[in-house]
């Protein structure tokens, strides 16, 4: 069953552009008589915009963003193509968005890299394609069946059938990943796709720079949740945590865990299924009550601080915590799997149940003492844990 992981971001964005785009329809009387220095500024603000992304290693946004430099140059400047693409609407619409599926579909590598010459050809395979779709489409009836269902169909053959298609790519792309770039790139077919055919009727330079802004945002929040997320977990990092110590008040408690015999769990099982049993570890930690806040603080050790809570108070929280993990199945592929033929004959032995414990330490903040104070005084009461037996709860 997939996950749609960026549902949440993928819906809370397209309802923020969907109010941009109705405020600058509604009030277009504020900005027409400032269009003049808004189509000198786009292009500075969009070779910004492009170098801030090369510098994120996010080279989709940069290549979208010389692709607008270069949308506008050829609209507003008389370049030896202007003409053809004034004369070639559908051909520019349906170019813009077989480049939006591209960027879709690839990775975020450095601008400069062993994949520019691939990435270019592609690009300009893009529009080799999209040509060449359109003048077989020309003659596309001499193809189909003469019944009444493909008569009607005939007149979106060309443009709003594959159109649709990438727009259901971008759709499930943005609502299956986590990524505001994903989103950024349905947002701009979007809006591409909407104003090429007159709906929204807004001038090229001001949706430029609504989109710039976009991009600014993405590039800069997934850079946050790379610098701040753990990348196996989801879970914030000791980095995050760092940030959090800053903005704690005088009274917190801070636990420590730990997973129990988890480098003897990796030497029995391998590393893979350990990285599976720290994902599914992550993930019921998450679920902590009481206020608590989860931080992947290194390897097998986590951190939850309770902001405002006594130790009294967070204990008990810790208590249903560990027994929640004790008693948590945890299904993991089973690492002795051998070929294809095999897993089809024992579908049962594909997977295994295991259950790990975890040991917490748990430490209120005293008066006049440091977070990193504190975080030391719950990793000897983490250390006392184990001494005890493990799988416990040791102030």
């Amino acid at each position: 069953m997939f996950k749609l992981k960026g549902i949440k971001s993928t819906f809370l964005s397209l309802i923020i552009v969907l109010g941009l785009f109705s405020l600058l329809i509604q009030f277009q009387a504020q900005w027409q008589d400032k269009l003049i220095i808004i189509n000198y500024l786009v292009y500075p603000l969009l070779i910004i915009t492009a170098i801030f992304a090369t510098q994120f290693n996010r080279s989709r946004v940069a290549i979208l963003c010389l692709f607008w430099t270069l949308y506008l140059l050829s609209i507003n400047y008389n370049l030896l193509w202007s003409k053809w693409l004034t004369a070639n609407v559908e051909w520019v619409v349906l170019c813009g968005a077989s480049l939006l599926m591209l960027l879709a579909l690839i990775k975020d590598r450095a601008i400069i890299s062993v994949h520019t010459i691939t990435r270019l050809i592609f690009i300009l395979l893009c529009g080799v394609i999209t040509f060449l779709w359109l003048k077989t489409s020309q003659n596309i009836d001499s193809f189909l069946p003469k019944t009444k269902f493909w008569l009607q169909l005939q007149p979106y053959i060309a443009v709003t059938l594959p159109l649709s298609l990438i727009g259901l790519l971008l759709v499930w792309r943005s609502l299956r990943n986590n990524s505001l770039t994903l989103t950024a790139l349905l947002i701009t077919l979007i809006v591409w796709c909407l104003n090429q055919l007159n709906f929204i009727a807004l001038p090229w330079s001001l949706i430029a720079v609504a989109m710039c802004s976009l991009y600014l945002l993405a590039v800069s929040t997934d850079s946050y949740y790379l610098a701040y997320r753990d990348d196996l977990t989801s879970l914030p990092t000791r980095r995050a945590l760092n940030q959090l110590a800053l903005s704690l008040g005088r009274k917190y408690t801070v636990a420590m865990l730990d997973i129990d015999h988890f480098k003897k769990f990796n030497d029995t099982y391998g590393h893979d299924i350990g990285d599976q049993v720290l994902k599914l570890v992550a993930a019921k930690m998450s679920e902590v009550k009481g206020g608590g806040k989860i931080y992947r603080y290194g390897g097998e050790e986590f951190t939850v601080v309770f902001p405002r809570k006594t130790v009294s108070q967070s204990i008990p929280e810790l208590e249903i915590l560990r027994q929640n993990i004790a008693t948590y199945d945890m299904v993991i592929r089973n690492p002795k799997r051998t070929d294809k033929t095999a897993r089809k004959n024992k579908k049962s032995d594909e997977y295994k149940t295991v259950n790990v414990a975890v040991s917490i330490g748990v430490a209120q903040r005293e008066p006049k003492e440091s977070f990193d104070q504190a975080l030391k005084n719950a990793d000897l009461a983490l250390y006392r844990a184990k001494k005890k037996g493990r799988n416990n709860v040791s102030q």
